[in-house]
């Protein structure tokens, strides 16, 4: 078993579709998280950047999952928005080696939560500070501090330190959402 149906037999979601949205900033590891996530059978081998826009739908025995992986252009982020009405979770990815672009995760993160379609909803967020194995990587407690995650009071929030190539922190953020 395949850690969605997992994730779907814990959320109580047997034989219902779950839309979970995978967000992040270009080379934050979305594609290559998504992919340890996927059953073993359903794993890709090599992981290459995403160029554009790309989304991908897969299903388990009992979750559907929606997996929206953009290039860090302003204008492929733009379109995140147009499947915010259907989200039942989100995970947000950050490369946590990436100093000079926490500004723009945040910036991210602010324009996502205020978003009509996210702003008033209870909706679990999932943060996975990625890239964990790299020297300079700051502390998930470092990148929460720099994202003011403590300021989200009105959703369920996790942030999970991870490697996505040993997928180390995976199952952890998981749990988390069974909870």
């Amino acid at each position: 078993m395949g850690l969605f149906d997992k994730l779907a037999g814990w959320l109580g979601l047997k034989k219902k579709e779950v839309h979970v949205l995978c967000l992040g900033l270009d080379n934050s590891g979305k594609t290559t998280i998504i992919n340890k996530l996927k059953p073993s059978n359903a794993q890709t081998q090599d992981i290459v950047p995403t160029i554009g826009f790309s989304i991908e739908k897969f299903k388990t025995s009992s979750l559907s999952f929606t997996v929206f992986d953009m290039s860090g252009q302003g204008k492929y982020r733009d379109l995140w928005e147009h499947y915010y009405k259907e989200a039942q979770a989100i995970i947000f990815v950050i490369d946590s080696s990436d100093k000079l672009r926490m500004v723009v995760a945040k910036e991210e993160l602010d324009t996502l939560l205020n978003h009509p379609d996210i702003k008033h909803r209870r909706l679990p967020v999932l943060f996975f500070a990625n890239k964990m194995d790299l020297r300079d990587a700051l502390s998930p407690v470092k990148v929460s501090q720099l994202l003011s995650l403590e300021s989200i009071k009105d959703k369920p929030w996790h942030i999970c330190a991870s490697d996505a190539l040993k997928g180390e922190g995976l199952q952890e953020g998981v749990d988390w959402l069974q909870g």
